[in-house]
Formats: C-alpha cells, structure tokens, sequence
C-alpha cells in the first residue's frame, strides 16, 4: 500500500446518504442536517404554491430545475474545495470564461462542437490548475486566490469575446445540450446535473481522492505527517473542482444560446451557500453532495419563488443575502457544538 494509502486511514468515513465527515462528526448530524435542509426545501415549495398556485405548475418546476443546474453544478465542484476547508470565489466568473472560450472554439475557430465543448470544459480545469498551484504551491491563502482569479477571469471573458455575446445559432444541436429532452419533460441540463453529481458523490464517498480530501479538512498536518502529499492532492482537489466549472460553463452557454461575457458575478455566493445549507462544513473535514444538491434546489426555489412573488430584484439580494448569512452562522454553531 503506498504511503498515500496509508495516510488516507486518518479520514474514518461516516456516510449518510453522499456525506462524508471526519471521525469527530457523529453520522447522526450528518443526517439530521440533510434532514432540516431537506424540511426548509419542503416548507419553502408550500410557503410560494400557498401565495402564488402557479408556482407548482410542471412549466414552472422545470425551470427551477433547469436554473438549478447550473447553481448545482458549480456547487458540486465546490464542495471538494470547501471539504478541505479552502473556498472557491473563482467559479462564478471562471463559468463564464469557459463560456466564452467554448464560444471561441465552436464559433470562431469553427472546430467540431464535441472538441468545442471539451477545451470549454478543459479551461476550467485551467483555471483550477491555477488556483491549485497559488494555493498549495505558492502558499497564499485561498480567499485571497481565488479572489484574484475571479478578477482575472472577468476580465479575460471580456478581453476575449470583445465585450460581446458570442452566439451559437450556427453550430448545430448546442442548444439541446442543456434544453434538450432525452427524457420527456426534463431538460437535458437537469439530467447532466444528477449525472454529475453521481461522480462526485462516488469520488469523495468510494474513492481515496474523497477520503484524503476530508483528511486534510479535518487536519491538514496530520495528513501531512501520516504521509499525505497535501500539496499534490490539494492541487488536484482544485483542478477536479475547476472541471466542473467547465462544465457548468458549457451548460449555461447551451442554455443561452450564447456565451454573455458580463456574466458570472453573484453564482459563486448562491454556490458557496449551497454547499454550506446541505451541510459541508465551511471550517473542512465534513462534505454532503446529497446536501449540495438540496442546497442548490432551496436557492433556485428561493430565488423564483421572489421573482415569482413579483419581489423587487434590490429586494431578492437581501433575502439572498441573509440566507447566506444565516447559513455560515449555522454552520458555525455546529462547529462550536461538535468541538
């Protein structure tokens, strides 16, 4: 057994239902914080189909599942991150810079659409190698990273597409990448999502890429010491997180029809507070992509059911606001509590 093998036994999985936490965190909390995000998704539909009955039509529905994927994606990708106890502020512009370079593969450069949307997505794994390696290699703190990267990749997506939209309307079947139907009545987005999420469930619960990333969540020295090469696992935490950027990208791109530079600003906080209502812990060492996903389903539910309401756009940055406040404050009163 290498010694990366034998470092991973520091992360004892407690699995509940996709989560897995460090050996401190009963798989009862696991579970009863998937439960009390799941109740806040029931009481949140109940509460806008009481005030507004269209709110549960099947039109409706499929459009907060399809705003969803793109939230829930990056989200997923996120979570790795998170788990580790870094943060990701780059997704949300480095989504549209994907956009945009899938734009210039498909379009400008006029390559197959398949290649298109894999260097699309590969630029998120880019932007991730390169958040890796400001983090793990150069040692900056990974606020201060990925902040960096998200001004680097505004910028870039705007350089590049020239301030302007990039249209697909002449590259053939894009558009049903995400509002396709291979199942009746569900978008092709939505179908990608659970897909996705399948792999990262599968990666952080069964893999030895999952148990090393709680273990240096949960204590990155002691990784280190067990014989963890925290540096390299860190950098490819990173890069896996910055591929499903990429495809995040890819979707909202589908989605649109077109790549739209000025895009992305604001999706890193609705993911971020994804992640942290399901149950990952914003201080690492315990991660749910169940919990993800519920998360990212109460944000998109929140967001049309106040657009829905006909809530002031002003107003809905306040309500998101606070649900992102009061999410970082839960999580960290657990944490005091499993001290």
């Amino acid at each position: 057994m290498s010694s990366s093998e034998n470092g991973a036994a520091v992360a004892t999985e407690a699995r509940a239902g996709g989560t897995t936490a460090a050996p401190s965190t009963p798989a009862w909390r696991a579970w009863l914080q998937q439960g009390l995000a799941f109740g806040t998704l029931i009481a949140l539909l109940l509460f806008f189909w009481a005030a507004s009955p269209r709110f549960l039509t099947w039109s409706n529905i499929s459009g907060v599942l399809l705003a969803t994927a793109v939230i829930g994606i990056l989200a997923l990708g996120t979570t790795f991150v998170i788990t580790t106890a870094g943060i990701d502020l780059s997704i949300g512009t480095g989504m549209t810079l994907c956009s945009v370079m899938t734009g210039i593969f498909a379009v400008d450069l006029g390559l197959p659409m398949p290649l298109a949307v894999l260097l699309g997505i590969l630029t998120g794994g880019v932007i991730g190698l390169l958040n890796g390696l400001n983090v793990a290699i150069l040692g900056l703190p990974p606020f201060i990273a990925t902040l960096a990267m998200m001004m680097i990749a505004q910028g870039l997506a705007l350089v590049i597409s020239g301030v302007s939209p990039i249209y697909f309307n002449d590259v053939p079947s894009f558009q049903s990448i995400a509002l396709g139907t291979l199942i009746p009545g569900l978008p092709n987005a939505v179908l990608i999502m659970f897909l996705v999420a399948a792999l990262a469930w599968f990666l952080l619960s069964k893999t030895i890429f999952g148990r090393i990333t709680v273990a240096i969540g949960s204590n990155e020295e002691a990784a280190r010491l067990s014989g963890i090469d925290t540096r390299r696992w860190k950098l490819i935490i990173y890069i896996v997180a910055g591929l499903f950027t990429g495809v995040a990208g890819v979707v909202m791109a589908s989605r649109l029809g077109s790549a739209q530079p000025q895009l992305g600003v604001g999706y890193e906080l609705q993911a971020i507070a994804a992640v942290i209502i399901g149950g990952t812990s914003l201080m690492g060492g315990r991660g749910s992509i169940t919990g993800t996903l519920i998360g990212a389903l109460i944000m998109s539910v929140l967001i049309n059911g106040l657009r829905i309401l006909s809530i002031q756009t002003e107003w809905q940055n306040v309500v998101v606001g606070i649900v992102i406040a009061l999410a970082v404050f839960f999580d960290t009163l657990r944490n005091k509590r499993s001290a």
